[in-house]
């Protein structure tokens, strides 16, 4: 399905949340769509490597790291992402080898990039509700993500 936000946003008026401008693109894809599911991180992404492991049958995974600047997705999560059917990746936090990030057909919008990775803390939290750029991410809302920007809603179009 082709889609625009701006389209989207225009239609649906009010059911529309919209992510604030922070994020930037960093993957091969223009644009993604899908079911969303969530992921919570304190700098360790051992949890999201599970997760991107699984089928992702064109799902969006929201990850929140609080902001926390260390890289938690590069190339080789990407791969992950794009062998295991996920449509994209959403990050509260930072990415690395964006060179090559930007060769994999996955959507990857992050809040900017830094070379070093992520530490090895703490256990992941899945699914749940995560708030963060004035958008409410619940399991199972529907993302839209392209050039103009990153929406939600209740309900697939």
């Amino acid at each position: 399905m082709s889609f625009a936000t701006a389209d989207i946003c225009d239609e649906m008026g009010e059911a529309v949340q919209v992510l604030a401008p922070d994020q930037r693109s960093f993957g091969g894809a223009s644009s993604c769509q899908g079911k969303i599911c969530t992921i919570w991180l304190d700098e360790d992404n051992t949890g999201l490597i599970k997760m991107l492991k699984e089928p992702g049958n064109g799902r969006v995974v929201v990850v929140d790291v609080g902001q926390s600047y260390c890289a938690v997705v590069g190339e080789n999560l990407m791969g992950f992402a794009r062998d295991n059917g996920w449509a994209g990746i959403i990050i509260n936090g930072y990415v690395r080898d964006t060179k090559e990030t930007q060769k994999i057909p996955v959507g990857l919008w992050a809040l900017g990039t830094c070379p070093q990775k992520s530490r090895k803390k703490a256990d992941a939290q899945r699914d749940i509700h995560l708030e963060f750029g004035g958008v409410h991410f619940t399991p199972g809302t529907y993302l839209y993500a392209d050039v103009d920007g990153i929406i939600l809603l209740d309900k697939a179009l």
